[in-house]
C-alpha cells in the first residue's frame, strides 16, 4: 500500500507539531501523502478547534507547503468536521466526519474529555444508564455522514476511550451492541471507508485501535472499506502502529484503502 497519513493535526489546533514540521517528518518517514485535517470550528466550544480565521490562515499555509514540497510528496487540506462543526469550508479537499459530543437541553459535552466527566454525565442527564448516554452518542454517530457531508467515517466508537478494562460499561450488553450495530448499519449505505484509528494508543489511553475488533469484523461482514489513521497530533506519532494493524487487517480479510474516494 501507499504509505498515506490522512488524520493529522497542528498548532492550528490542538496539535503539538507545525504543519511543516509534519511534512518534513512525513518526507523523512518516505510517506506518499500527508493529509492535514485540522479539528473545524465548533463556535460553542473554542479551546482545541481552530477559529474561522484560523482555518483560512491554515488553508494558506497548507496551500504554500504543497507548491514548496512538490515533487517531494503529496500534501491535501482537509478537516476533522464534528458533527457540530460550524466553520468556513472554502479550500478543503476532505473531510473526516467525526462524534466528539453528545447534547441534552441545549448543552454538548465532550466525551472524550474523562472517564469522571462520563460518570458525572450519566448520573445526571442519564439518572445512572450509561447505555442511555450510549445511545444517544451512536445516534450522532449515525447520523454524521447526512449532517456533515464526510468523506471518512472518523473513530467510529470513541465514547469507549476509557473503557477498556470494562468499568465503565459492558461492551457485550445488548443495549450498547444495538446502539453501534443502528449507526454502523446507516453509515455502511454511504460507502464512505471506516478508519482504524490508532490515536488513544499512541496517547496511551487503549492498546486497540478504534473501532473494537468486533465493529471493525461487523463493518467488514457488511462491506466496509478501511484507512489507517494516526490521528496524529506530533511529528512522532505520523503512521503509528500502521505496520501492525495494516497485518491485522490483511489477516482478518479487510478492504484497505489508502486514501479517500475523492481525492484519487
Amino acid at each position: 500500500m501507499m504509505r498515506t497519513d490522512f488524520h493529522t493535526h497542528t498548532t492550528y489546533c490542538d496539535g503539538r507539531s507545525s504543519a511543516e514540521e509534519m511534512v518534513q517528518a512525513a518526507v523523512e518517514k518516505q510517506m506518499d501523502c500527508i493529509g492535514f485535517s485540522g479539528h473545524a470550528l465548533t463556535s460553542f466550544d473554542t479551546e482545541w478547534c481552530m477559529s474561522a480565521d484560523g482555518m483560512r490562515d491554515y488553508v494558506q499555509e497548507i496551500r504554500r507547503l504543497k507548491e514548496k514540497y512538490d515533487g517531494r510528496i503529496r500534501i491535501f487540506c482537509g478537516a476533522e468536521w464534528d458533527y457540530y462543526s460550524d466553520g468556513p469550508r472554502e479550500g478543503l479537499e476532505y473531510t473526516i466526519g467525526s462524534v466528539h459530543y453528545i447534547e441534552k437541553d441545549g448543552r454538548r459535552v465532550n466525551v472524550d474529555e474523562s472517564p469522571a466527566l462520563l460518570r458525572k454525565l450519566c448520573e445526571e442527564w442519564y439518572d445512572g444508564d450509561i447505555y442511555a448516554l450510549a445511545e444517544s452518542y451512536y445516534r450522532n454517530v449515525g447520523d454524521v455522514l447526512d449532517r456533515t457531508g464526510a468523506d471518512i467515517v472518523g473513530h467510529f466508537d470513541l465514547v469507549t476511550k476509557f473503557n477498556e478494562d470494562g468499568s465503565l460499561f459492558d461492551e457485550s450488553h445488548p443495549r450498547y451492541r444495538a446502539a453501534w450495530q443502528q449507526a454502523a448499519d446507516r453509515l455502511l449505505a454511504f460507502g464512505k471507508p471506516f478508519e482504524i484509528n490508532t490515536g488513544a494508543i499512541s496517547r496511551g489511553y487503549r492498546s486497540v485501535p478504534y473501532p473494537s475488533a468486533e465493529i471493525m469484523e461487523y463493518l467488514a461482514f457488511h462491506g466496509a472499506r478501511f484507512i489507517l489513521s494516526s490521528d496524529s497530533h506530533h511529528t512522532s506519532t505520523l503512521l503509528y502502529g500502521f505496520d501492525r494493524w495494516e497485518r491485522y487487517a490483511r489477516e482478518h480479510g479487510f478492504t484497505l484503502v489508502s486514501m479517500p474516494d475523492c481525492l484519487h
